[in-house]
């Protein structure tokens, strides 16, 4: 079962989604959400610590698709799951993508 979400995005890809989790936190029973908005590394790793890879999801999420520091965050997170997991198809498994522009 999923135990922690991961939302890595910037501006309305991470604020509309922090809004909501905040606003209906004292409900929640689901799995624990993390964000992670900034390019800084440090940001990723800290929430990463928190993880387990075989018990979280990620999600990408960008309007275009083309903002370097989701794309950045994306690709160190799938990096980071693939080493701790040995296989490269967990991403098929823990990954998805939230986005308007379909071609990329």
């Amino acid at each position: 079962p999923i135990e922690d979400v991961v939302n890595i995005g910037i501006g309305g890809s991470d604020l509309g989604p922090l809004m909501v989790t905040e606003a209906l936190k004292s409900y929640a029973i689901g799995p624990r959400v993390h964000f992670v908005s900034n390019i800084d590394g440090t940001h990723l790793a800290e929430v990463l610590k928190k993880v387990n890879p075989e018990t979280t999801l990620f999600i990408i999420a960008s309007k275009t698709f083309t903002t370097q520091e989701t794309i950045t965050n994306a690709l160190s997170a799938k990096m980071w799951l693939v080493a701790a997991s040995g296989d490269a198809s967990a991403v098929a498994k823990h990954f998805v993508a939230l986005s308007t522009n379909a071609d990329k």
